[in-house]
């Protein structure tokens, strides 16, 4: 590891040289906690892995290299795990279990997700979503006299995934329940969904399946009608955990429904979850270029701007995504299979890094557009790290100055600045000469920085955000990797109904005492 020895004098000296200095002042204001970052379990036609972890060993868990701890697997319409049905061998319950398996081993949080439920409990009979002339144009919707069934038919699912050994986090009411599609699927109104979750939701069987948490469908591009409905209803609300969507044609702050979907969520302190997007998945056979692979984490960056608590990906597996397929058509670096793409990389700065932590506001946050030609985010780790992310899409070289709210006492600077190996994830240890809150650092052309700094504490005092000292019956709780804790004890994260964080110890009678 480099080290970067930084004094006054030598900053003065520093910046005169670069061609431009920006300040960016991190402040103590606290939004979201983030839970982490994940992909999808499939690759090519939607299918699972089925025996092939490979991907998951890649990807997740804290030893690995990217870091990733959420996994999303589909539920498909099935009665039982190993029916395969018309869908083939490994499109079942069963396709998604070993790498699940490798993510529970790892610490890590599974959810699932249904494509379309059962045929039988639909109006076109058939799993398919209806948009096609074979399957006369007929849209596939959830019968009405089949609500009943349908939150019995995910704790069938739970049942299975248990017996499996897979605990399960989470489940999703539908993928994408606004589009008409002619592969599996099925069409929620925002007022379908309501009266489904209202009514039914109560049937989900979280006695049996302690902790499981309850997602909102997943609209195409977030449209908020969808969540808004479900969290402007008291009863719906209180089933509701998760609000969750695709960002699809919208772009987390330049069309809004990401981020309006989010203030209503935190208003009741509810997550927010992106849960797919695939980043230039149309680029043809070739692997994405260093300035893609950047604008792909300004999209990482811009979802925390918006108030995500997560973020999962699309394929882990795919030569726009994570992991190579072996196909040699797309680039040397996808022709062994199962080997760390550079976008790996870039997700392992959010990944490894911002999981676990509490983002704080700066004096640069966009809260509009995209892909701007410098982004910048900040965030607070059990009050013992500020993480700086900045983001250069430019060919100029700068300074960045930072500003913090707190004296630091030195850390490292993760630097990528293009997709071979050596250019990936380049740490440098940054000293200073005494702790300090103010100084400048290097920010290069066409870079992703990562600057995890340490918090001098015996200089600095760290305000609690006032808050109640005794356990909300809103608030949530989650242990420090960000899974949920259905019974909370010990030193965990508190994420009260407005959607600000601390960390907290649990005493036997429940007493919530803020830790430093």
């Amino acid at each position: 590891m480099k080290r970067i020895l930084l004094s006054l004098f030598a900053l003065v000296v520093f910046g005169s040289v670069h061609a431009k200095t920006i300040t960016l002042t991190v402040k103590t204001t606290r939004r979201q906690t983030v839970t982490g970052f994940g992909a999808a379990c499939c690759d090519g036609a939607m299918r699972p892995y089925g025996t092939d972890k490979k991907p998951a060993q890649l990807l997740y868990g804290p030893t690995s290299k990217v870091g990733l701890n959420i996994l999303r697997v589909e539920i498909s319409p099935s009665f039982n795990g190993d029916d395969g049905a018309s869908w083939g061998s490994t499109y079942n319950w069963e396709g998604g279990v070993p790498s699940a398996q490798v993510v529970k081993q790892r610490g890590g949080i599974v959810f699932g997700t249904p494509w379309s439920p059962p045929g039988d409990f639909k109006t076109n009979g058939t799993a398919q979503g209806g948009n096609s002339e074979d399957q006369g144009w007929q849209r596939g919707e959830l019968r009405e006299d089949c609500y009943e069934k349908f939150f019995p038919w995910l704790n069938s699912y739970l049942k299975y995934m248990k017996s499996r050994g897979v605990k399960v986090d989470a489940v999703s009411v539908q993928n994408e329940p606004d589009w008409w599609v002619n592969y599996s699927g099925c069409l929620y109104t925002p007022q379908q969904q309501l009266n489904l979750v209202k009514n039914y939701a109560h049937m989900l069987d979280r006695e049996t399946y302690s902790g499981v948490r309850l997602i909102s469908a997943e609209p195409l591009g977030f449209d908020p009608r969808y969540s808004n409905m479900l969290l402007n209803d008291k009863t719906a609300r209180e089933q509701i955990d998760i609000i969750a969507g695709h960002i699809y044609g919208h772009a987390p702050l330049l069309n809004g429904n990401l981020k309006d979907a989010a203030v209503l969520a935190a208003k009741y302190g509810k997550e927010v979850w992106m849960t797919e997007h695939s980043s230039t998945d149309n680029i043809g056979e070739r692997l994405p270029t260093w300035h893609e692979q950047l604008l792909f984490a300004e999209e990482l960056n811009e979802c925390m701007l918006a108030g995500c608590t997560g973020y999962i990906y699309w394929y882990m597996r795919a030569h726009w995504a994570f992991v190579s397929t072996g196909e040699a058509k797309y680039g040397a670096a996808n022709k062994t299979k199962n080997r760390l793409l550079p976008r790996a990389y870039v997700m392992s700065h959010f990944a490894k890094n911002v999981t676990g932590s509490t983002r704080l506001e700066t004096s640069l946050d966009m809260t509009s557009g995209t892909e701007a030609a410098r982004e910048y985010s900040a965030y607070i780790k059990d009050d013992s790290l500020l993480i700086v992310m900045a983001i250069d899409t430019t060919a100029e070289n700068s300074t960045l100055r930072l500003r913090l709210p707190y004296n630091v006492k030195g850390g490292k600077h993760i630097l990528s600045t293009g997709n071979e190996t050596t250019e990936l994830c380049q740490e440098s240890e940054i000293v200073l000469e005494e702790p300090t809150k103010t100084f400048l650092v290097d920010m290069p052309a066409r870079s992703l920085n990562t600057y995890v700094l340490v918090i001098d504490k015996e200089s600095t005092a760290i305000a609690a955000p006032e808050m109640a000292t005794t356990k909300s019956a809103k608030s949530q709780f989650y242990d420090l990797q960000g899974r949920p804790m259905p019974e909370p004890r010990g030193l965990c994260i508190e994420r009260r109904a407005d959607g600000t964080s601390r960390k907290v110890y649990l005493g036997p009678r429940g007493r919530a005492i803020s830790v430093k």
